[in-house]
């Protein structure tokens, strides 16, 4: 190196007036020299001439102010809707009509879908006749006998009691002729028998003049009036029937689900994919969703009921819920060695939807935290690595240059550094930064590595 300078060195004894000159071209020179000596690797000010490779992550704010303590737990799962219904029919048909789409907001009691009615309505007009039929005999039982009924079973009763006496009268003459031997015998014999038969005829008449005057049995009006009962049962059932063909939405809510078009047929049981359907829509209230969750039994300790969390999802990540765990399974899955929880959103929101993936950051309430509805001066706290925050300061990924920024870092905990000023979330941070990179150097984000 010394002897490639020697050949650079300017002879003196030129001119004075080139002696500025000369200098100035032996220092570039020089500079050129060491630079290239160096291998190339350090620019002026030293700057690395490439990229240097790092590993980014995105910041996520998570605002203590609305989450009320430290995050003991994340976990991941799958938004659902608390109550779900599967609207069906409680009588098989033909769909004559349908009035929802899928999305459609209801309210309860809203029409959604109806069946044909022909022969509902022709099964309840059969059954209104039989009762119409049955309560007309037990209205006459109960009324008993007519006046006039009344009065023509006297007078049948007083023409036996005539045609009685005469045959008494008769038989008597007929008697007394006999013992004179005037009339044979066969003549009294038949006296007798029209005597008889006359006596029978007045006995029967009056019975039934005392069964008009009675009226009918009270075991008649009670099995009479059993008909009708029973007829009136049966009319309702068809009523109801035919009510049934209407399907009305059970709740206000969401259509999830639309399962049926015009013309197909409905029933009331379990069917398959083919043939009649068993249920018309898929019905929940998006005001109620939960965050199902398999918790693994090894965390399954760090929770408690009632115990808040925040929930985010993957497709908005910079939007969050208050929850809190509703529902802890009462027995564990073996084969995934997991319990179902379930955490409620309070205050969902349009954004939501049935099966979206969601997070839930449950939050250990054993230490202090901001009171919910704080104001919170240093703005959206952050979590970061620890290995991010050197000295107060970070490096951000910004147009292919690592920025420092100065940040106020608060406790350390399970899941990071709090990064208390200084972020506001959605920056892009330099995990475990090199130990000379310095502000403005070029960088660039390590590429994943591939599986496989």
């Amino acid at each position: 190196m010394e002897g490639d300078l020697n050949k650079l060195r300017i002879d003196r004894s030129g001119q004075s007036g080139n002696r500025s000159s000369g200098w100035t071209v032996r220092i570039l020179a020089a500079v050129a020299v060491l630079t290239t000596a160096a291998g190339g690797t350090w620019l002026l000010g030293g700057r690395p001439a490439t990229a240097t490779e790092v590993e980014v992550r995105r910041v996520i704010a998570a605002n203590l102010a609305t989450s009320g303590g430290d995050v003991s737990l994340n976990a991941t799962g799958y938004i659902v809707a608390a109550h779900r219904i599967e609207v069906a029919a409680k009588v098989v048909g033909k769909i004559s009509w349908i009035g929802v789409e899928k999305g459609d907001h209801v309210n309860e009691g809203q029409v959604i879908v109806r069946l044909e009615d022909d022969e509902y309505r022709a099964q309840l007009d059969q059954a209104r006749g039989n009762l119409v039929n049955l309560q007309a005999k037990l209205d006459q039982l109960l009324h008993g006998s007519r006046p006039e009924e009344i009065a023509q079973a006297l007078a049948n009763l007083n023409v036996t009691r005539t045609d009685e006496e005469n045959a008494r009268l008769s038989l008597e003459r007929i008697r007394n002729l006999a013992s004179s031997g005037v009339v044979s015998k066969q003549n009294l014999d038949d006296s007798v028998s029209r005597y008889d038969q006359a006596v029978a005829k007045t006995a029967a008449l009056e019975k039934a003049y005392d069964l008009s005057r009675i009226g009918p049995r009270k075991e008649e009006i009670d099995a009479a009036r059993g008909q009708v009962i029973q007829a009136q049962g049966q009319v309702d059932l068809a009523q109801t029937n035919l009510n049934n063909t209407i399907i009305r939405a059970p709740i206000s809510g969401t259509i999830l689900e639309r399962n049926v078009e015009r013309g197909e047929f409905l029933t009331t049981g379990f069917v398959g994919d083919r043939g009649a359907k068993g249920y018309v829509v898929s019905l929940a209230d998006l005001n109620d969703l939960e965050v199902e969750l398999d918790i693994s039994q090894s965390d399954f300790a760090k929770l408690h009921p009632q115990q808040k969390g925040i929930v985010t999802t993957d497709a908005y990540p910079d939007r969050k819920y208050d929850g809190y765990i509703k529902e802890v399974s009462p027995e564990a899955n073996r084969q995934k060695a997991t319990v179902q929880v379930k955490v409620r959103i309070e205050k969902p929101d349009s954004y939501l939807r049935p099966e979206m993936n969601a997070s839930v950051a449950f939050l250990r309430e054993d230490q202090p935290a901001t009171p919910v509805g704080a104001a919170n001066e240093s703005g959206p706290v952050i979590v970061v690595p620890p290995s991010a925050v050197r000295n107060n300061t970070v490096f951000l990924l910004l147009g292919g240059h690592a920025v420092a920024r100065k940040v106020k870092a608060g406790a350390s905990g399970p899941q990071g550094v709090r990064i208390e000023m200084g972020l506001a979330g959605g920056e892009d941070i330099i995990v475990d930064p090199p130990a000379n990179l310095r502000d403005g150097d070029k960088v660039r984000q390590k590429e994943p590595a591939k599986k496989g």
